[in-house]
């Protein structure tokens, strides 16, 4: 699977202070400021993840891939794949790079200027504003599940990769468990999270990663 834009990957949940639900009918606008306070309180999170992608137009292609993912404030990230390839996204605050072990490459991009542009990035890593950056709206019926809440969000500034986002939060703590991105062409990609761990220390050689030796190295 090859590597899609960071703002299919991340979106990630950065949640760690459970919030208290005194309302089993939250409002979305509450649901979003509760979010808000509990990803602002994380330090770091990791987690395992499964993806689904699926491409507009193209039947029977969907592409699907798992792994586990850390972020960690401010500006580190890690996301690594275990299947169907291995592939490693990591981003020291100064320096985003994609390897890719099928193709023995790496892209190389600076992380400052790519991560301010990606509005998911923002959201996660807690320097955006839910209802500041987005309109938040319900979610249609069909597609609520038991034990958490979930709403629609749709950048208020256009964006080039991202039309759309679905979330899910456990209604205990806040926490998104299910992420869907809507692209402008409308294919989609879903994230699941399981296995959170908060506010765990990583040093920062862990958000380097140095590739075998005989990779292509592509700086950009």
């Amino acid at each position: 699977m090859k590597y899609l834009s960071i703002a299919a990957f991340f979106i990630i949940s950065l949640f760690i202070t459970p919030v208290p639900v005194f309302s089993a009918d939250l409002d979305v606008l509450e649901i979003a400021r509760r979010t808000q306070q509990v990803y602002e309180s994380t330090s770091s999170f990791k987690a395992d993840f499964r993806q689904t992608s699926s491409i507009t137009g193209i039947r029977h292609r969907d592409r699907k891939g798992s792994g586990t993912m850390v972020i960690q404030k401010p500006g580190l990230l890690r996301w690594d794949y275990s299947s169907p390839d291995r592939q490693v996204l990591v981003s020291d605050g100064e320096e985003f790079s994609l390897y890719f072990a099928a193709e023995n490459q790496m892209i190389v991009t600076p992380a400052r200027q790519y991560l301010q542009e990606d509005v998911t990035y923002n959201f996660f890593s807690g320097s955006g504003e839910v209802l500041r950056d987005f309109d938040v709206s319900i979610v249609p019926a069909n597609i609520e599940k038991e034990g958490s809440y979930a709403i629609r969000l749709i950048p208020k500034k256009a964006h080039g990769q991202v039309q759309l986002l679905y979330i899910w939060v456990d209604k205990s703590t806040f926490r998104i468990n299910h992420l869907q991105i809507l692209d402008h062409l409308g294919s989609t990609t879903d994230l699941h999270f399981y296995n959170m761990v908060v506010n765990e220390p990583f040093s920062k050689d862990f958000f380097h990663f140095i590739p075998p030796e005989g990779t292509e190295i592509i700086r950009q």
